[in-house]
C-alpha cells in the first residue's frame, strides 16, 4: 500500500521530471524526494524512473502507475477540499490580479473552473502594471496576482510555479542578432540591454531586476544598461529604435508581434517563471481553493493558450 508522502513525490516527480523543483512543490530536501523514490521502487519491485545527469524520465511502468493513480489522487484531494471549504465557508468575493495578456488567458480558465467548483464564491479579475501588483496586495485592493516570478519578499507567498517559458531576446529587426536561431548570455556583454518596466519602481521585489537586465554575463563580464520605459511597448519601441535590447519572455512572439522587432531564444538562459502570489497572512480558504484550481488547470492534458 502507497503512503500518501511516497504518492505525493512519485506524482510530483511524474509532471516535474525534475528532483529539485519536485522538492520545492513538496517543500521538502531533493534528497528527501530522491530517497522516497528509491524506496518506492524497492518496495514495488521496478524502475518507475529513467535517471541520467541530463534528464529524468518515465519507464513504461512509472507512466501506468501514473495514469492509474493520478485521477483517483485528484478525486480525493478535491473531495477533501470540499470538506475543508464546507467547514470553513467558501462565499464572497475574490478579487485576482494579473500581469499582461498571457497571463489573463490562463486566469479565464481557472476562473472558470472555480466558479464551477465554488458557486457561492464569485471572482473579480483586474489587469495590474507589474509595478502596481505588491501595493495592490498590500493595501487589499486586491487578494491574490497572477505575476513573474521571482518574488522574494518576506510579507509575500507564493504558489507553485504554472507556467514557465523560454527566455528570449527582443532585437531591432535589422540586428546581426536577429540573423541567428539563438544567443547566448555571454552575448548580453555585446550589447546595451534596455531596463524593462519591471526594474524601474521601488514598489517592486528587489529580485527582478537582475532577472530582467542582468549587469553581468554567468562569466563576470559587465553587461551594459541603456534607457528605460515606463511600459512594455515603450521598451519594444526603443529596441525598434535600436536603442538597445531587452530580455522578454516567449509570450511576446505572440502577444507583442512587431514587424520591427525580432525575437531569438537565449540558449543558456533560465526560463522565465509564472506563478499566483498573496500576502502570507492572508492565505484565506479562497485563496488556497483558487491556487490549487489554477495548479489543476495546467496539468490538464489539454495545451495551455
Amino acid at each position: 500500500m502507497l503512503e500518501r508522502h511516497e504518492l505525493e513525490a512519485f506524482l510530483t516527480l511524474a509532471e516535474e521530471l525534475h528532483f529539485g523543483r519536485s522538492a520545492e512543490r513538496l517543500h521538502v530536501s531533493t534528497a528527501r524526494v530522491s530517497q522516497t523514490i528509491a524506496k518506492l521502487e524497492r518496495r514495488i519491485g521496478v524502475v518507475l524512473f529513467h535517471r541520467t545527469s541530463r534528464r529524468v524520465e518515465l519507464s513504461p511502468v512509472g507512466r501506468q502507475l501514473y495514469e492509474d493513480t493520478r485521477p483517483a489522487w485528484d478525486q480525493i484531494a478535491d473531495a477533501f477540499a470540499r470538506a475543508v471549504d464546507t467547514g470553513r465557508g467558501l462565499t464572497g468575493l475574490l478579487r485576482v490580479a494579473f500581469d499582461g495578456p498571457a497571463a489573463s488567458q490562463l486566469l479565464l480558465g481557472t476562473a472558470q473552473a472555480f466558479r464551477s467548483r465554488h458557486p457561492d464564491c464569485d471572482v473579480q479579475l483586474r489587469e495590474a502594471r507589474p509595478r502596481e501588483v505588491l501595493p495592490w496586495l498590500r493595501n487589499g485592493e486586491v487578494d491574490i496576482a497572477l505575476t513573474c516570478h521571482p518574488m522574494d519578499e518576506k510579507d509575500v507567498a507564493f504558489g507553485p510555479v504554472l507556467v514557465r517559458e523560454a527566455r528570449m531576446l527582443a532585437v531591432p529587426a535589422g540586428h546581426p542578432f536577429a540573423r541567428r536561431t539563438t544567443v547566448s548570455m555571454a552575448d548580453l556583454a555585446r550589447v546595451t540591454v534596455l531596463q524593462t518596466p519591471e526594474t524601474l519602481h521601488d514598489s517592486l521585489p528587489d529580485s527582478l531586476p537582475d532577472d530582467r537586465a542582468p549587469r553581468r554575463t554567468p562569466a563576470g563580464q559587465p553587461s551594459a544598461h541603456g534607457l528605460s520605459a515606463a511600459t512594455f511597448t515603450e521598451i519594444l519601441t526603443l529596441v525598434s529604435a535600436g536603442e538597445g535590447v531587452a530580455t522578454v519572455g516567449a509570450h511576446a512572439r505572440r502577444y507583442f508581434a512587431r514587424p520591427d522587432v525580432a525575437y531569438v531564444l537565449i540558449e543558456d538562459a533560465a526560463p522565465v517563471e509564472w506563478g499566483l502570489v498573496w500576502l502570507a497572512d492572508a492565505a484565506t480558504a479562497r485563496i488556497q481553493a483558487f491556487s490549487r484550481t489554477a495548479l489543476n488547470v495546467v496539468q490538464q492534458p489539454a495545451p495551455l493558450p
